[in-house]
């Protein structure tokens, strides 16, 4: 009878009932070619297992050495049959199935020649396996290799642990890419499932080699490959227990330790469940000592000498001791024996106890030894539940629960000296320095230049505005740009400003990069300019153009359109109407400064003015010559008068602070990157180190003696006091 058809499993089983006709029911149990046999005695039936066919076994220990893929292919079938009598069978017979693909050729090898005699030996040792019990409770052994993964299910009958089943599976190409630790855990996933008959429904041990696997499968937040298996061994009742590798069989180092690899799977996991542990509240081990129990803090108050005296005389007696015998004491003892009264023993502690203000509610304060003290203020301060708070929150959350002598004043200088809060909030009063100024007594000997945007690119292809102005005649200049590039910058220098009104003396910019390159400074040096610029984060440097750029935009904003892509259209009348009007400074027009007369203006033609009558040409050139030197001597005296001003209330608010060499110090240094938000960055860092004084209010400081130095304004820097929490 072929199978395959409908009525062959009748036809088998008929014919299985005839062949044991007489013996069903009564010696064994029948079902298609599944033989249960019944022992002769309860006794006899209890000591049988399972075990491979003597008969089948002598057929393999005499099986020639094969020679073909056919003939091998025979082989590892009739041991395929037995593999779960064979502990690792599939890491055994590895080689043999290598040689049984198509794409290989058939080379026997060497370990071909070890694989094969492997194999017959391992049959003909095959232990006999036990029958499973559902009274007891299931073991389950997994293990993983390079080239396979494993698994042993037993149980423990009477005094020894019984096999009842083997399981071994080759690992793919992908797998064995695997990192150690999803190796194991496949070993895991693909073990239970194989017995999945066997321990469904049922509580088991599952015993592992592999540390990291036991918090890996409790992991709250898995991800990816992980969470899908660990999703499929949900429906399981097992408990995970490491067993190390010298008694699970394992001599492997690296299956006892958390992954090693570059596995972004294991990584991230491992990662994430470090900070779960590092954020939630610490649990201690029954094998762990628990430094805060009543022996280990009684033994830190007698080791502390301001506390030792009074825990010694209160254990002794309840009757407070004369001054005579304290007052040799330390000065840290005396005030414990002040508050003799509110000192109460528990468990042999000492405690304070404390009355609220109403003597409505009182609770006991731990007298603190001073060695844990840092341990305390850590976790009421630094820890997440501390919350890096300020002096007032962090002293009532400590005074709460403990009392030292000067606990107000270690508070005090923990939350002043923390470097967390130092780096975010800064220093609570801000160092300023006194105003330095910088006045100039000719037109075009100091000028300004800065670059203004971006802005939406217009019509005509412009996004920035490059920003020019004389510092005495306040005559400035504002040319829209495609780029900030440097060679942008110098061509548009030479032909809007060089070209028309000379070189000047001094150019004066911030610290971009294009102001910087190496372009821009071989320019400045060929034409002879005296190149300075702002110190780092200090705007205020080039305070006349920033205020400028300002006008700028009050200006573009009232006449640009909806699009806002014209606005390049509107700088050469915004220019015409600032160089007319009266500065507030000189108390002159740009163009009286620089031109000695005013310029007319469209209002002018439209209403109509009288033009003045031109003289010869020397009458006027002298004239010229006479107005421009009372103009400028005018303007020399109103800027000064006006620095005075300025600097007077600017002044106001210096704070006098000098640093000198060798000084700690913060640094203002926000820093804005794509990705992160700005509200949530720590704006100071530190600690700086003065490395000398180039001015009143310029210093060259360095954060470490490898880093490069930096030129930072007085008004960045803030003495440092902080220290580092976490490495004490």
């Amino acid at each position: 009878m072929p199978f395959g058809l409908c009525n062959a499993p009748a036809t088998f089983e008929r014919l299985m009932e005839t062949v044991l006709r007489g013996l069903s029911s009564e010696a064994c149990l029948v079902y298609l070619d599944d033989i249960i046999i019944v022992g002769r005695t309860f006794e006899e039936h209890l000591t049988e297992g399972v075990k491979t066919d003597p008969g089948k076994i002598k057929a393999v220990v005499d099986w020639p050495r094969p020679e073909t893929i056919h003939d091998l292919r025979s082989f590892l079938g009739l041991c395929t049959y037995y593999r779960r009598f064979v502990k690792n069978f599939s890491t055994i017979a590895r080689p043999l199935h290598k040689l049984t693909k198509t794409k290989s050729n058939f080379n026997w090898t060497e370990e071909c020649e070890k694989s094969f005699n492997s194999l017959k030996q391992a049959l003909t040792s095959s232990p006999i396996l036990t029958y499973p019990r559902t009274d007891k409770d299931f073991i389950l052994d997994t293990d993983a290799s390079n080239e396979g993964i494993g698994a042993v299910l037993s149980q423990n009958i009477g005094n020894e642990e019984r096999v009842i089943a083997y399981f071994n599976k080759s690992l793919g190409k992908p797998e064995r890419n695997y990192c150690v630790t999803r190796k194991e855990l496949l070993a895991i996933v693909k073990s239970i499932e194989h017995f999945h008959h066997y321990l469904y429904g049922q509580k088991f041990l599952l015993r592992t080699d592999h540390a990291s696997l036991r918090w890996l499968l409790n992991f709250k937040e898995p991800e990816g490959q992980i969470a899908r298996w660990i999703q499929r061994l949900q429906k399981y009742d097992f408990e995970i227990q490491h067993h190390k590798g010298t008694s699970h069989g394992n001599a492997d180092a690296l299956s006892r330790r958390p992954c090693g690899e570059s596995c972004k799977h294991c990584s991230n996991a491992e990662k994430k469940f470090r900070i779960e542990i590092d954020t939630s509240v610490k649990v201690l081990t029954t094998t762990s000592v628990d430094p805060w129990s009543s022996c280990e803090i009684q033994k830190a108050q007698l080791e502390d000498p301001a506390i030792k005296t009074i825990l010694e005389k209160k254990l002794m007696s309840a009757d407070r001791p004369s001054w005579q015998e304290i007052a040799p004491e330390s000065p840290a003892t005396k005030p414990y024996w002040a508050l003799w009264d509110s000192l109460h023993l528990k468990d042999g502690v000492l405690y304070r106890r404390w009355e609220s203000d109403d003597g409505r509610s009182c609770r006991l304060q731990l007298i603190l030894p001073k060695s844990r003290i840092p341990e305390v203020l850590r976790e009421t301060h630094d820890s997440a539940s501390g919350g890096h708070f300020g002096v007032m929150k962090t002293l009532s959350k400590t005074r709460e629960r403990f009392y030292w002598d000067r606990l107000c004043a270690d508070v005090e200088k923990w939350c002043r000296e923390c470097h967390a809060c130092g780096a975010r909030k800064g220093p609570k009063t801000r160092t300023k320095g006194h105003l330095q100024r910088y006045n100039v007594g000719a037109p075009f000997e100091r000028m300004a230049l800065d670059i203004l945007g971006p802005f939406p690119v217009t019509t005509k292809g412009n996004r920035y505005v490059l920003v020019l102005m004389d510092y005495f005649a306040k005559w400035p200049e504002a040319i829209p740009i495609p780029d900030q590039e440097a060679s942008t910058v110098a061509e548009e220098l030479i032909r809007s400003w060089i070209s028309g009104y000379g070189v000047p003396m001094i150019l004066h910019s911030d610290q971009g990069t294009n102001f910087n390159s190496a372009l821009f400074t071989e320019l400045c040096k060929l034409l002879g300019i005296l190149k300075t610029r702002t110190t780092a984060l200090h705007p205020e440097s080039d305070g006349m153009v920033e205020r400028f750029n300002r006008t700028i935009l009050n200006h573009l904003c009232l006449f640009v359109s909806r699009n806002q892509t014209d606005w390049d259209t509107h700088l050469p009348l915004f220019l015409l109407a600032y160089r007319s009007a009266e500065h507030e400074v000189t108390g002159l027009t740009p163009a009286e400064m620089l031109f000695g007369r005013t310029i007319r203006l469209p209002c002018d033609i439209l209403f109509g003015r009288p033009s003045e009558t031109p003289s010869s040409p020397n009458e006027y050139m002298k004239n010229l010559e006479a107005r421009l030197e009372s103009v400028h001597a005018f303007a020399r005296e109103r800027i000064k008068l006006a620095s005075e001003r300025m600097k007077t209330r600017y002044d106001s608010r210096a704070t006098d602070h000098h640093f000198k060499e060798g000084d700690l110090v913060w640094m203002y240094n926000p820093k804005r990157r794509r990705g992160p938000s700005p509200k949530l960055q720590q704006n100071w860092e530190g600690p700086y180190t003065i490395v000398k004084k180039l001015n009143d209010v310029v210093y060259r400081v360095q954060r470490s003696p490898n880093a490069k130095p930096k030129v930072i304004h007085i008004n960045q820097l803030a003495p440092y006091r902080a220290t580092d929490h976490s490495s004490m």
